[in-house]
């Protein structure tokens, strides 16, 4: 049987709206994967050559993350990737190797946002108002005591925990001639603690302090050459800070001195108020008389130990005291920071009466 004519044999023809919608739908198809090829592509590329994922930040809410010392730029990238603030640590990494700032970066605890781009990070890191700490300001003639209160205060960590570490005078480096006593050598300054720095550590930290200012004062030398060990030094600076202002803290050393070379007591209020614990401007017969080692008016020569921890200007003026025949001073009015320095007694009781006259 042959063949039907070709004519016979229908195929039915696509219209012609059909086949454009065919091809602008494979256009699509086309474009989308080109475009996924693309994105993959990027993301291999990235993986290749050290690039990688980015926040487009600014970032929200807020995390701390620690900045550890001797830590690398990845080192930190890794610690920001892991925390969310940034989407990657290569991409840290690489705002990192385009501005050399990234050098200045300080080990310490930063409050950072969560998805911020990476530079915006790293603009964070250096800016020291990100930085995480706990400042608390000691002032000149601070006793050990109040030391701590301010501390824990400013720390919100146990008084105990404090209590603990000065029990143990040897892990907090006090130098030799401390005695093994913290009085006196917790330097009065601004500090600044990163969060969880234990008590132990701060206290240390204000001995060094105190170390650093012994060091540019010379203190060993320098107290050789008044006379004086340098603990004996330290005594006598903490008693002009608790005695007078600094503009008369030299007069007052060379008072100090004057008194004890002609074998007078010292009968120092300051002396007496460490012995009780209090801060009175005047004491009475009773106080004066309180049993004590630090008690001046009762013990010739200096007492055991300092009575608060001196700043620098009353080291200085303790190690290097102007001369004078002072052996009398009283300040010139209660609540009055003028002193009036004299080596006549009677003079000394003239003022010392005009003095009393004034106390409310």
């Amino acid at each position: 049987m042959s063949a039907p004519p070709r004519s016979a044999v229908s195929t039915p023809r696509t219209p012609p709206s059909v086949r454009r919608r065919r091809a602008a739908f494979g256009v699509v198809v086309l474009l989308v994967v080109l475009a996924v090829g693309a994105l993959l592509g990027a993301t291999l590329l990235g993986s290749w050559f050290g690039g990688g994922a980015d926040y487009p930040g600014p970032g929200e809410g807020e995390v701390v993350v620690e900045v550890l010392p001797g830590d690398s730029a990845r080192a930190i990238g890794a610690t920001l990737a892991g925390a969310d603030v940034v989407a990657s640590a290569e991409a840290f990494v690489d705002a990192a190797a385009a501005d050399e700032r990234s050098l200045g970066i300080q080990p310490g605890s930063y409050a950072m946002a969560r998805l911020m781009s990476a530079q915006g990070a790293l603009d964070r890191l250096l800016d020291p108002a990100a930085r995480v700490q706990t400042e608390v300001t000691l002032p000149e003639g601070l006793r050990v005591s109040q030391t701590v209160d301010r501390l824990v205060e400013a720390s919100g960590l146990p008084r105990a925990d404090f209590e603990q570490a000065l029990r143990d005078p040897r892990s907090l480096g006090l130098p030799p001639y401390a005695a093994g006593e913290a009085e006196g050598f917790l330097f009065p300054a601004t500090y600044a603690f990163d969060p969880g720095v234990p008590a132990e550590e701060m206290l240390r930290t204000m001995v060094q302090r105190f170390d650093q200012a012994a060091a540019e004062l010379d203190l060993v030398a320098s107290s050789r050459a008044v006379g004086l060990t340098p603990r004996q030094a330290v005594i006598v600076a903490s008693l002009v800070q608790a005695e007078v202002a600094e503009r008369d803290f030299g007069k007052a050393a060379r008072v100090v001195y004057n008194r004890l070379n002609t074998g007078m007591a010292l009968q120092l209020d300051s002396t007496v108020n460490y012995a009780l614990g209090t801060n009175d401007l005047t004491l009475d017969n009773e106080q004066l008389g309180v049993d004590s080692p630090y008690n001046t008016y009762a013990n010739d020569g200096l007492p055991p130990g300092p009575v608060n921890s001196p700043g620098e200007a009353a080291l200085d003026a303790a190690l290097h005291p102007p001369d004078g025949d002072w052996i009398y001073f009283v300040a010139l009015a209660p609540g009055s920071d003028a002193t009036r320095f004299t080596a006549d007694y009677d003079q000394f009781l003239a003022w010392k009466d005009e003095f009393y006259a004034a106390v409310p």
